[in-house]
């Protein structure tokens, strides 16, 4: 049996996980004054905050199209003998309710919504590949996507504020006061939205490594095969405490480093640093 994964491009996955699986990602649209671009495919995040550093406004994102997805679903459902994809969680965009629409003319589409963002959601497309190769039937492994995604930790500090309140989600004066008192806010996904649930106070490097710990000291629910550090560019050394951390607190098979790419970039931007994993 043969079942191709294919999932929307904001799964922040590294390219080398993407050919290991065999993943095909369907991008997004960047919209730059007023000039749509592919996510990942003619613009990358680095001319993002480049934009935005050179007094630009702040790019947005819009779903994939019913039509894209028609494309893609038509040339992978007659090579295969199924299509699962997964799409960004249905709060943020209509990309499930586009690529619903786009599967129902095709008998062996599956469309699940990951109820997640970044690589919260990129565990499920990785969970969807392996068990792919293990020769699981589709309808088998889109239940237990269903079951698994409410079981997906997914959350990022932010060192800057800036994104944030350009993009009208805090106001001047709470960003002004972050940076004035090193305040590093904390936003989880929470039943399919993102939500601010801590903050942190003092250099970003601390931050993390309180971050991290917090996020993992004393489990005993830890699913222990992956985990990913998800994050845009950050100061130097803070990838490398976020990993050392992870390890003095969880002995996880696989710590994947992914950059965060155009979604993650347009809405928190640069100094944004992720730990997300699954727990049982």
């Amino acid at each position: 049996m043969s079942i191709k994964v294919t999932a929307d491009s904001t799964c922040d996955l590294s390219p080398e996980l993407l050919q290991q699986y065999d993943i095909t990602l369907t991008p997004l649209s960047v919209i730059m004054d007023g000039r749509a671009y592919l996510d990942g495919v003619d613009i990358k995040p680095e001319v993002i905050y480049r934009h935005v550093d050179q007094g630009g406004s702040l790019c947005s994102t819009s779903a994939v199209n019913v039509d894209s997805y028609r494309a893609v679903f038509r040339e992978y459902s007659e090579k295969n003998d199924a299509v699962i994809h997964i799409t960004i969680g249905s709060q943020f965009s209509a990309c499930y309710q586009n690529a619903s629409i786009a599967a129902s003319g095709f008998k062996n589409v599956h469309v699940v919504d990951s109820m997640n963002l970044s690589s919260g959601q990129g565990h499920l497309v990785i969970e969807a590949a392996q068990l792919a190769q293990q020769q699981v039937s589709a309808m088998e492994i889109c239940s237990h996507l269903n079951a698994m995604r409410s079981r997906i930790s997914a959350s990022f500090i932010l060192d800057r504020l800036d994104y944030m309140q350009k993009g009208g989600r805090c106001s001047s004066v709470v960003a002004l006061g972050g940076r004035l008192l090193k305040i590093k806010p904390l936003i989880s996904v929470i039943d399919g939205n993102m939500k601010m649930t801590d903050k942190f106070r003092g250099s970003f490097d601390k931050c993390v490594e309180k971050y991290v710990k917090e996020q993992l000291k004393d489990r005993k629910d830890l699913r222990l095969d992956r985990i990913f550090i998800t994050h845009t560019p950050v100061e130097d050394g803070a990838v490398e405490i976020a990993r050392e951390t992870i390890r003095k607190y969880a002995d996880f098979e696989n710590i994947y480093e992914t950059y965060a790419q155009c979604t993650v970039a347009c809405h928190c931007g640069p100094g944004t640093l992720g730990v997300l994993f699954i727990t049982k």
